[in-house]
Formats: C-alpha cells, sequence, structure tokens
C-alpha cells in the first residue's frame, strides 16, 4: 500500500507542479496586457493547493487545516484558501457500505434498525458517510459507516508524508530549527488515528457527555454501538450554527449558547486537557430549545498539564491587557534557538495586544490573533509546541461558529465567566495526592542531583575545562539560509560569578 499510495501522490504532486510552472510562465511571459494580475495569480495558485490536498485525501486535508492555522511559515492567501477546506467527498451508494455493516454488526445487522434513510446520507466526508436511522426501539439515531480501505489509505499516506518530511528537514535545517514539522504530524498522526477507530470516539463521547453535564446549553450525542468501523448514536435534532435564521432565537438564547459554548471549550483546554478540536460550525447543532449539540468526536485534542497552564496564562494575559505577560508564558510554550530574541519577541506582542483587549469577536479574530503569536515567535527564534497548532485551530474553529450566533461575544467576558472553575479545581488538582507526590519527587531529584552537578561544574572550572557560549548577535534577523551564532543563557552569569569566587580562593588557598 505505501508503495501505491507513493506513486499516486508523486502523479498529483507532479500535476500541480507542472501547472504553477505554467502559470509562472504565463506570468512572466507574453504581452502586458494578457499578463494575468498578481491578486488573480495568488488565487489561482491557492486554490490549485487546495484542490490537490482534497484530492490527496483525508490525511492531507487535515494537514491544510493545520497550515491554515500557521501565518509563520503560510502566506496569508493561501491560509484564506487552505480555511475553505472541508472534507466532503463523492457520495457513494449505500451499497458500497453494507460490507463494512455485515462484517462489524454481523449478518443479522438489519435486525437492530427498524428504518434506515439510504437514499441520501447526512453527510459524505472522505472517510465515512453517515445516515440517518431508526433504530429497533424506535429511537432516532445516526449510522457512521466507514469507507472501504479508508484505513489502509490514511496509514500509507502517514508513511509517505512521514518519508517526504524527514527529507525536508534535512533539506532545510534553518526552517526546522524553529518549525518542528516532523514533532507538528506526530500530533496530527495522532489525531487521525482516533478518527480512524470509531471506538475511540465512542469513548471521547462519553468523557465529552460528562463534562457537559455542567452546562444547560450545550449536549453531547450518546454512542449506541460503536466498531473500528460503524458508529451509531443518538440522532442531534436541529439546524448548523451557521444555518440558523435570524428571527429563530431571541438575542438572549443566542447569547447564553454563545457563552457556554466557549466555556465548555475553555474546560476542556484548561481542565480536562481533552477539547473538540474541529467545532466547525457543522459540527454544532442548534436546536428549537435553544441547545448547541456538539458532534462529530473523531478529532480531539489532548495537552499536557504544563502546556495547558500556559495556554491558561496567556489567555489571561490577553484579558488583562498584559502584553509582556503573554509574551512570557507563550515563550514557555515552546523551545529557544540558538539564535531566539526572547526580548523582542516581548516587545513585539506589547505593542499589539492592547489592540486586541476587550474586542469582540465582530472586532477581531481571536483565532488569527492567536496564531499572530506563532509568527512573531519564529521570527524571533522560538520553537513553539506543535500543539499549540492544534489549539489554535480548536480556538478559530469555535471563535467561527460563535461568531455566526452572537457576534457580540467578548473572549475576555467568556474567560472570566469560567475562570473562578478553572482555578478552583486548578488548585485542588495542585493539592491532591498525586501532584504532591510529583513535587515531592522533583524536589527530592534536585537535592540529590544538585551537589553533585555542581561539584562538576566546580571541578571544570579548577582545572579549566568549562565552555561557555556567548551571544553577539543580540537583534539579528531570522533569514533563510543564513547561519546564526551560538547563545549563552542569561543564568550564566551567576555561574561566572560563582566560579571566580571558587578559583579566588583556591589561589588564595595555594599563597598561604
Amino acid at each position: 500500500m505505501p508503495k501505491g499510495r507513493t506513486r499516486r501522490t508523486a502523479r498529483i504532486v507532479s500535476r500541480i507542479t507542472a501547472a504553477e510552472a505554467a502559470r509562472a510562465v504565463r506570468s512572466r511571459g507574453g504581452r502586458p496586457g494578457r499578463r494575468p494580475a498578481p491578486e488573480a495569480a495568488k488565487l489561482e495558485r491557492a486554490q490549485g493547493i487546495r484542490h490537490t490536498l482534497e484530492e490527496l485525501g483525508p490525511l492531507y486535508i487535515k494537514v491544510g487545516q493545520i497550515l491554515a492555522t500557521r501565518p509563520d511559515f503560510v502566506p496569508q492567501y493561501v491560509r484564506d484558501e487552505l480555511e475553505n477546506l472541508n472534507d466532503q467527498a463523492r457520495i457513494e451508494p449505500f451499497s458500497c457500505f453494507e460490507s463494512v455493516l455485515k462484517q462489524d454488526l454481523g449478518p443479522d445487522w438489519q435486525t437492530g434498525f427498524q428504518e434506515i434513510r439510504t437514499e441520501e446520507p447526512l453527510g459524505s466526508a472522505s472517510l465515512a458517510q453517515v445516515y440517518k436511522a431508526v433504530d429497533a426501539g424506535g429511537r432516532p439515531c445516526v449510522i457512521k459507516v466507514q469507507r472501504p480501505e479508508a484505513r489502509e489509505a490514511v496509514l500509507g499516506d502517514m508513511t509517505v508524508l512521514k518519508t517526504a518530511v524527514g527529507l525536508f528537514g534535512r533539506a532545510a535545517p534553518h526552517f526546522s530549527e524553529v518549525v518542528d514539522v516532523s514533532a507538528m504530524l506526530e500530533v496530527l498522526f495522532t489525531v487521525m488515528h482516533d478518527e480512524l477507530d470509531f471506538t475511540r470516539e465512542a469513548r471521547n463521547m462519553k468523557v465529552a457527555r460528562r463534562a457537559a453535564k455542567g452546562f444547560k446549553r450545550v449536549c453531547v450525542p450518546k454512542a449506541l454501538t460503536a466498531t473500528p468501523r460503524v458508529l451509531v448514536q443518538t440522532f442531534a435534532e436541529g439546524t448548523p450554527v451557521n444555518r440558523v435564521k435570524p428571527d429563530e432565537l431571541s438575542t438572549k438564547q443566542r447569547k447564553a449558547i454563545a457563552y457556554q459554548l466557549m466555556e465548555f471549550m475553555f474546560r476542556g483546554y484548561f481542565l480536562d486537557r481533552r477539547f473538540h478540536a474541529d467545532p466547525h460550525p457543522g459540527n454544532i447543532i442548534i436546536s428549537a430549545e435553544g441547545k448547541a449539540h456538539l458532534i462529530d468526536w473523531g478529532m480531539v485534542g489532548r495537552i499536557d498539564r504544563g502546556t495547558s497552564i500556559a495556554t491558561l496564562g496567556v489567555f489571561l494575559a490577553l484579558a488583562q491587557n498584559d502584553g509582556a505577560a503573554m509574551a512570557r508564558q507563550w515563550v514557555n510554550l515552546g523551545t529557544a534557538t540558538p539564535w531566539s530574541n526572547p526580548s523582542a519577541f516581548i516587545q513585539d506582542i506589547s505593542r499589539i495586544v492592547p489592540h486586541w483587549t476587550d474586542a469582540s469577536l465582530a472586532e477581531l479574530n481571536f483565532g488569527v490573533a492567536l496564531m499572530t503569536l506563532l509568527r512573531h515567535s519564529s521570527r524571533r527564534g522560538i520553537q513553539i509546541t506543535p500543539l499549540t497548532s492544534v489549539v489554535g485551530k480548536s480556538v478559530a474553529n469555535i471563535e467561527g461558529s460563535v461568531r455566526c450566533l452572537y457576534p457580540e461575544l467578548k473572549l475576555s467576558t467568556a474567560l472570566h465567566g469560567t475562570l473562578q472553575d478553572v482555578m478552583r479545581d486548578l488548585i485542588l488538582e495542585t493539592l491532591s495526592g498525586e501532584q504532591a507526590a510529583q513535587t515531592a519527587l522533583h524536589l527530592l531529584s534536585t537535592l540529590t542531583q544538585g551537589p553533585a552537578q555542581l561539584q562538576a561544574s566546580l571541578t571544570d572550572l579548577s582545572t579549566r575545562q568549562l565552555t561557555l557560549q556567548t551571544r553577539n548577535n543580540l537583534g539579528d534577523p531570522v533569514q533563510a539560509g543564513r547561519r546564526h551564532r551560538g547563545v549563552a543563557p542569561i543564568n550564566t552569569l551567576p555561574a561566572l560569578a560563582m566560579g571566580a569566587a571558587y578559583l579566588r580562593a583556591r589561589h588564595r588557598k595555594k599563597n598561604c
């Protein structure tokens, strides 16, 4: 399968490369009046990239969706087009899926349903098709069936893409210092593995249903039956959030739904550390009773405690109009490269944060603002964890969905609405037995290893074998192909002072 996918990928990419070369010839040659306008040429190029990703299949569509959140290395006109990526696919007749139903649910699978509307699916994505049905007990439900051979195709594409990224990393080491494409792919692959196994999606739904119990306006469907390739769940009656008519809900209802959706997502980012990674308008169904149903839990993001707390710090600093604090928390999410300049990054963010604070969704695209941090941090040589891309994609999606319903929502107000519960639970978590044990182990490790490390450093100083890196390129711009000099961390100054005192003491001892 990987060899076949390699040939297929090479054929499709070769075609778009040839088309791009032809566009370049047309734009440079010919009469000036017949040359395509620059904006038209950009649009044609961006559309070509989007169409290619859609043709390559579901894995590449997800890659494109992630790239749409990376202003640090993807041009604006390309990101605008990638935002239009959808996972729609050609509708196949129901008969193509009957073999999957028979293999996963058994030969008598039809007895579990009174009715299945096979003439037209509710949705047709590159991984599966979805049908409305009624189960044997008369309950409305949805059947999600994976396309035959979809799993093999995605796994084959993963192998191809991993190989291609490895070659790219060796060819562009400077770029890879700031953007860890391999790690970003690993995060994406983990998410895609969940989407390929519907039993995992069912577990995600179960966890999300528990988290939604505290929200009157937020609901999650219930998984009724789950196999790796078939998922039966309760039917969410309503309208996608971007199709709700102005007169269908009152302003009070819209406001309540919007703020509860944001608070639910905040809880996922900062407490549960499991969140819906793809809450676009098609995945949020608004019922006539004024409730939001979050569907399609195949793509779920997971983040660790440290990343979650640092992300919370970024949001809090934004709400408090504290650009310096926001920049420092962002730096905590990443890793400094040998040529990083955190001071310049803090200055960058301090200039733009006042324009973001207290703005409504109608005034500012917060998802794009969050990703703007990526562009500035990359320019200043700070490599950010690839988990940030998944969080950024989720924030951009939920913000776009909520904007359709209540554009007056303010992110800072939504954060303050849930902050008390978040901080209470974080404090209780910190005081828990497990966290206390972890803190004690960390302290014990520091006490055990600290003297030995200090003695080794002092020994190196006394024998003049201690190597220090210095930096004299403060403010060097990040330029492709340019080699940057080394960096000395600021904390080397106390070490130098301590070392000088140690050598002075030894010298006095020898002269006594």
